[in-house]
């Protein structure tokens, strides 16, 4: 997949089928916008499958999405041309000419592919409205896709944000369509765990990515191609400390030394709030009560492929 970063950077290539949207989660909403414009043309020509999105939302809410795991989920899903822009070198454009000089003339696109609620230009002045007419003038298909829907209500990155937030990790998978999770790379840590016996890995949260509760979940962790049920503490470790937000991770079943590397973990269940302990005694204690639990949900939700996962996203919670 081709990744192009600024305006200026765009040459002169060949048509393209092309998805319009923030993505910011890549949810069963947006990857139905994704698959519309990864089809084949209406007289099954090719067209190029590509995607124009920023590189983080212009509302400045944070992404349920890592932009690493973003580009990988896009070229899983067929897409062969990303325009990851930063919005301030559109963000004064009026619709118009957003539409015609950079959608139309730039990237060349012969269909455009969006939600109901996409709006463009100057001020988010145009809409879908003014997209189709602008279409029909320059001889452009235009693909609408429809809200998708989840309990009555559509899937939305602010319903998956809220749900992260209140740990309600079953209802994030099934708004995601794939376990909710990241791939970072593993930090050191105080290594307090090391000397409890239950050696950890620690990933750093970045800034603009979604939080989670605060508190202990059970956990897939990919590391090889090969997958280990952890026990994963997301916050400041109230017991040791910590000045930044963690995510920390158990693996009874795996030895080995993985600083510097990026290993993948996806979040399965929420199973208790980050507290503070007595001693480090009483937190190995609760260590080894929450790896039971972690281990009887793990066996209960099969390791996920990346981008298709196969757990049961079950409504318990």
């Amino acid at each position: 997949m081709k990744l192009i970063t600024k305006l200026d950077q765009i040459a002169e290539t060949a048509p393209c089928s092309l998805a319009l949207g923030t993505f910011d989660g890549l949810h069963r909403g947006h990857m139905a916008v994704i698959h519309a414009a990864a089809a084949p043309g209406p007289g099954l020509e090719y067209w190029e499958p590509a995607v124009f999105t920023f590189e983080s939302s212009p509302s400045g809410v944070c992404s349920v999405v890592t932009p690493r795991d973003k580009e990988r989920l896009l070229e899983t899903a067929g897409i062969r041309r990303l325009y990851s822009m930063r919005f301030s070198e559109v963000r004064e454009m009026e619709a118009r000419t957003f539409a015609e000089e950079v959608l139309f003339r730039k990237c060349r696109a012969k269909r455009l592919c969006c939600g109901e609620d996409f709006r463009f230009g100057r001020g988010a002045a145009g809409d879908v409205s003014l997209l189709q007419r602008l279409c029909l003038e320059n001889g452009v298909e235009l693909f609408v896709v429809p809200p998708v829907l989840e309990d009555g209500e559509k899937v939305s990155s602010t319903r998956i944000r809220a749900a992260v937030e209140a740990a309600d990790i079953p209802l994030a998978n099934r708004l995601l369509g794939r376990p909710f999770g990241f791939s970072l790379e593993v930090i050191h840590g105080n290594h307090i765990g090391t000397g409890l016996g239950t050696p950890t890995i620690n990933q750093a949260i970045p800034d603009n990515f979604v939080l989670p509760k605060f508190g202990v979940y059970a956990s897939w962790v990919r590391v090889g191609g090969k997958y280990f049920a952890g026990v994963t503490n997301i916050g400041l470790k109230p017991t040791v400390g910590s000045d930044r937000v963690l995510s920390e991770t158990w693996m009874p079943d795996f030895s080995g030394d993985l600083y510097g590397k990026r290993v993948r973990l996806f979040l399965l269940r929420f199973l208790r709030p980050e507290k503070k302990f007595g001693s480090l005694q009483e937190l190995k204690e609760e260590i080894s009560k929450n790896t039971r639990q972690a281990k009887e949900i793990a066996r209960a939700c099969p390791p996920p492929g990346f981008g298709l996962g196969t757990c049961n996203f079950s409504r318990q919670s």
